[in-house]
């Protein structure tokens, strides 16, 4: 039995013994009624209120998940084989000067002159000039 149902049963209960509610103990078992038929309401709309959270949260979840999956695939990131990415000619690989881990990145982003490190958040920029004279000097 729900508690809206036994505050409904109370009230049948109080009715049924014709109380007076002109004297001083009627009124505030009328009062006292009135009081439990309001919390038990208001509990029924909270129970209501969770319930559709719950539901929106299994929504967006699910929604997350849809876009994992699209993002990331449905292979494992324990199974992404970072050595693909260096065997890449147009692959680049930098180590974050903050955080020490490193960070690969393609062709687009070196054009831009800045990446952001994904580990720490910190800013990398790199002098595209700089770049193409080691990559000369190498070739001499």
């Amino acid at each position: 039995m729900s508690i809206t149902e036994k505050v409904a049963y109370l009230k049948g209960l109080a009715e049924g013994m014709d109380l007076d509610t002109e004297k001083k103990e009627g009124k505030l078992l009328a009062a006292i009624i009135d009081v439990l038929e309001d919390i038990a309401l208001e509990l029924a709309d909270l129970e209501d209120a969770q319930e559709e959270l719950g539901e929106g949260l299994d929504a967006v979840s699910d929604d997350l998940e849809d876009v994992e999956d699209l993002l990331y695939g449905e292979e494992d990131e324990d199974e992404y084989e970072l050595d693909d990415l260096e065997d890449d000619e147009d692959c680049y690989a930098t180590t974050c000067p903050v955080c020490e881990e490193t960070i690969y990145f393609d062709e687009s982003v070196l054009e831009d002159g800045e990446v952001i490190c994904p580990n720490c958040g910190e800013k990398l920029e790199f002098d595209r000039k700089s770049l193409e004279e080691e990559e000369e000097e190498e070739g001499e």
